[in-house]
């Protein structure tokens, strides 16, 4: 599952996506347009339905593109070379976050 603050669900709108990342609509569509991997379903009436594994890749690409400032090309070729790598990284940082709250949470019970 995603780290994005979104439900658990088979299938999001790219309204539910671009909420979740903060960023317009246009953007997800244009990062389609840019990386092949990304190819959300659409239904009959042309709405895009992203899997929690396309909501997974959108991140990979908003954590390289917009927090770490890569270029798109930059960004392209570090998804070619090193998506597992990329993937296992962001893992183990939300792993560490949640591990970092929990000891604040000790620590501020231990102080009182």
């Amino acid at each position: 599952m995603p780290f994005v603050n979104l439900p658990e669900k088979r299938y999001y709108t790219i309204g539910e996506v671009s909420d979740a990342f903060g960023v317009n609509s246009s953007l997800i569509r244009f990062w389609e347009k840019e990386f092949n991997k990304l190819n959300p379903k659409k239904n009959s009436k042309g709405d895009r339905r992203y899997t929690p594994t396309d909501v997974e890749y959108i991140e990979l690409i908003f954590n390289l593109v917009k927090e770490r400032g890569f270029t798109l090309e930059g960004a392209k070729q570090e998804l070619s070379t090193n998506h597992q790598k990329i993937k296992n990284k962001k893992q183990l940082l939300e792993k560490l976050k949640v591990l970092k709250a929990e000891l604040i949470d000790i620590k501020e019970e231990l102080q009182k």
